[in-house]
């Protein structure tokens, strides 16, 4: 679990490192995006990898998070980029998601950067302890 202080200039500090695996619906899948797939929460910042996809922000930038899902699978599964608010998911289980938010919109879908997402979510393993953490450091 992260935990998360403030300091009197309002400078987040992170004591700890998260780290929370992808839950992958079938053991192909695992197979084929798994290797380094996973979420990363640490001093640095936070860290999602899905196969070759990648989204990576400073912790100053975290909004807040919360557990939703379960989903369709036909709509859930894979790196999906919703038409309604550009956010995005990265999902190999249809099952609950941590939906987490940013301040600044992150690139992660495609290599130039230009496409930049409100928010990411990302199927893991114990979403609860994740969206709390999160919010620890985001709401200090």
């Amino acid at each position: 679990m992260t935990a998360a202080e403030s300091t009197p200039d309002t400078t987040v500090i992170v004591r700890h490192r998260l780290r929370a695996e992808l839950v992958f619906a079938q053991p192909w899948l695992r197979r084929l995006l798994g290797a380094h797939s996973g979420l990363e929460l640490d001093a640095d910042g936070l860290r999602v990898r899905l196969g070759p996809w990648v989204v990576s922000t400073p912790v100053g930038n975290l909004a807040g998070a919360e557990v939703v899902g379960p989903f369709n699978p036909v709509k859930a599964l894979g790196v999906r980029l919703s038409l309604a608010d550009h956010g995005l998911t990265f999902a190999a289980s249809a099952g609950r998601a941590v939906c987490i938010r940013f301040h600044r919109p992150v690139p992660g879908i495609e290599p130039t950067g230009l496409l930049r997402h409100p928010g990411l979510t990302v199927a893991v393993a114990g979403p609860e302890l994740v969206a709390e953490a999160v919010n620890r450091i985001a709401r200090p």
